[in-house]
C-alpha cells in the first residue's frame, strides 16, 4: 500500500475553505474557529492512515472529510444541557432533573426574566425591597408558619439553620437519622460546616424519648429531626414521634428543628399512595423551623425552603451564609408560581406536573401506550412489540418504598441488540433515556408526555428502520 498517496489525497486547508459546505459554516458560525476543526480532522485523519491499512476504510475517511468536519464544528456549537424524553418511569430522575414545570409557568418566566423585574424592588414603596417578598405571605399562608425564606438548596438549608441557631452549639440527633441526602452529602457533614456540635443518641433502629432527655445539657442548641426521606428502615424499630419531641422542646426551653426532606404539602394517601407526613403537620405539631427541598414532591424549582418561628427566621436572614446560599431571580419566579397552585388542591394535582405525573391513573396511561403501539405498527417485521405491566417510581429521595402500577411499551429488535437501540435513543439529536429488562427495551408510558408520542415514535421507526436496511444490505453483499 502506497500510504504517501493516501496523505497526498487529504485536500489543503485553502481548498476546504473554498468547498460550499465550509463557506456555509463560516457564514453560520466563527471562521477561526472553522479553520482549528479543518486542522485538526485532517491530523486526525493522517494519524488514521498510519495506524490503519484497510484501503477502502481509509478512502472512505478522505471522502467524508468535509462532512466529518461539519459535524465536529456542530458539536461544539451545540447545547450540551438538552431536552431529554424520560421513558424509565423515574417521576423524579435525580440525573435527569428531577421535577419539571409546566409549560404555563415557563411561559411566565419568560416573560418576566427576559425583562427588567422587582426581585428586589418594592413598587408600592418605591424603594428597596427582599426577594422574599414574593412569596413569604403566600407559603405562610400555606403551610401555617410564621415567616419563611428560600436558599438555592435544602442541604443549604440545613446548614443555614444549624448556623444561624445552634453554631458552637450541641445539637441532638438520633443515629437513624444520620441521613446521606445524595451525592455523598451526609448530615453529619452538614452540621460539621455549620459549626454546631453533632451529639448522637439512640441506635440505627431504636431511639427512645429519654435518650433525648438524657443527652440534653446546658450547651444544648436545638433538637434535630431528619426524615428518612429516602430510605426505610424496617422490623424492629422505633422512633420518637415529633409531637412528643415537640413537647420535649417546649419543656426544656430548646427549639425543634426539622429537615422534612421531600416537602409534600397535600396527603398523598388519599391518591392511593402511603402516608407522607406534610410540612402543615410539622407546623401544628409545634416544630421551630422546617426545611424541605422544592424540587421534589412539592414539584417546583431546586431549592432548600424554611419556615417556621419568625425569630428564628428574621435571624436567618441576617447570617452572612444567606448571601452565599440566595436564590436568583428563576428559582424566585417559580417558587411563587407553585405556591399559588397550592392554594387549590384540585389546582395543584392538575397544574404541577409532578404530582399529575404519580396521581395519574393507569387508564390514561394505557391510553398512551396503545397510542405509540399502534404508531410502531410497521416495525413488526423488525422488532416484537407489546404493552405490559410494569411498576413506576417517584425518585428523588421520595417515597422510597413506592410502586405505581403503570404500562410500558416493550420492544425487542431483531436486526440489532437492544443494548444498541437504548444508545442510539440515548445518543439521538433528541434524546431518549428507557430502560433494560430481559433483553426488552422498557419505555415506561407514565413519564412520556402527551406531545411526545409522536416524537418517540418517529425517532423508534427511524431507528429501526435504518438498522433493518442496513442489515438487508449487509445480506446482499
Amino acid at each position: 500500500m502506497n500510504k504517501n498517496m493516501l496523505f497526498r489525497n487529504i485536500p489543503k486547508v485553502d481548498i476546504l475553505l473554498e468547498n460550499a459546505h465550509i463557506i456555509s459554516l463560516i457564514e453560520k458560525y466563527n471562521r477561526e474557529v472553522v479553520v482549528d476543526v479543518i486542522r485538526d480532522e485532517i491530523e486526525e485523519l493522517r494519524n488514521f492512515i498510519k495506524e490503519n491499512d484497510d484501503i477502502n476504510i481509509i478512502e472512505k475517511k478522505i471522502e467524508n472529510l468535509v462532512r466529518s468536519i461539519e459535524k465536529s464544528v456542530e458539536k461544539i456549537y451545540a447545547y450540551n444541557l438538552k431536552k431529554v424524553i424520560n421513558g424509565t418511569g423515574t417521576i423524579l430522575h435525580t440525573n435527569l432533573g428531577r421535577a419539571i414545570i409546566s409549560k404555563k409557568h415557563a411561559q411566565y418566566l419568560s416573560d418576566v426574566v427576559t425583562s427588567y423585574s422587582n426581585l428586589e424592588y418594592n413598587l408600592d414603596g418605591g424603594k428597596r425591597g427582599e426577594r422574599y417578598s414574593h412569596f413569604e405571605e403566600l407559603i405562610c399562608k400555606i403551610t401555617g408558619a410564621e415567616s419563611c425564606m428560600a436558599v438555592n438548596n435544602n442541604a443549604a438549608a440545613v446548614m443555614l439553620v444549624l448556623s444561624s441557631m445552634a453554631c458552637e452549639k450541641e445539637v441532638i440527633v438520633s443515629r437513624g437519622e444520620l441521613v446521606e441526602v445524595g451525592g455523598k452529602f451526609r448530615i453529619p457533614d452538614v452540621m460539621a460546616s455549620s459549626n454546631a456540635k453533632l451529639v448522637e443518641i439512640g441506635t440505627t433502629n431504636k431511639t427512645h424519648l429519654e435518650d433525648y432527655e438524657d443527652a440534653i445539657t446546658e450547651d444544648t442548641g436545638a433538637l434535630l429531626k431528619v426524615h428518612t426521606s429516602n430510605f426505610k428502615i424496617l422490623g424492629f424499630t422505633e422512633s420518637v414521634s415529633l409531637q412528643d419531641l415537640c413537647n420535649l422542646g417546649k419543656e426544656k426551653d430548646i427549639p425543634v428543628i426539622e429537615d422534612i426532606g421531600s416537602g409534600v404539602l397535600i396527603d398523598l394517601s388519599k391518591y392511593g399512595l402511603e402516608y407522607e407526613p406534610t410540612v402543615q403537620d410539622s407546623i401544628k405539631a409545634g416544630v421551630d423551623v422546617v426545611s424541605f427541598s422544592g424540587d421534589k414532591l412539592l414539584g417546583g424549582p431546586q431549592a432548600g425552603i424554611i419556615v417556621g418561628k419568625k425569630k428564628y427566621i428574621d435571624k436567618m436572614k441576617k447570617n452572612p451564609l444567606t448571601r452565599a446560599f440566595r436564590i436568583d431571580k428563576f428559582t424566585a419566579i417559580i417558587l411563587e408560581m407553585i405556591f399559588k397552585e397550592y392554594l387549590s388542591e384540585e389546582n395543584a394535582i392538575k397544574n404541577i406536573p409532578v404530582l399529575s405525573l404519580i396521581t395519574k391513573k393507569t387508564e390514561k396511561i394505557e391510553e398512551n401506550a396503545i397510542k405509540l403501539y399502534d404508531k410502531l405498527e410497521s416495525l413488526k417485521e423488525v422488532a416484537v412489540i407489546n404493552i405490559e405491566h410494569t411498576l413506576s417510581q417517584i425518585g428523588g429521595g421520595s417515597l422510597p418504598a413506592e410502586r405505581l402500577n403503570s404500562k410500558c411499551v416493550s420492544i425487542k429488535p431483531l436486526n440489532i441488540s437492544t443494548a444498541k437501540l437504548e444508545e442510539e435513543l440515548r445518543l439521538n439529536e433528541n434524546p431518549v433515556v428507557a430502560r433494560i429488562e430481559h433483553d426488552k427495551l422498557i419505555i415506561d408510558m407514565r413519564t412520556i408526555l402527551e406531545n411526545e408520542i409522536d416524537i418517540l415514535s418517529q425517532k423508534l421507526i427511524n431507528i429501526l428502520s435504518i438498522s433493518n436496511d442496513e442489515m438487508t444490505q449487509s445480506e446482499v453483499r
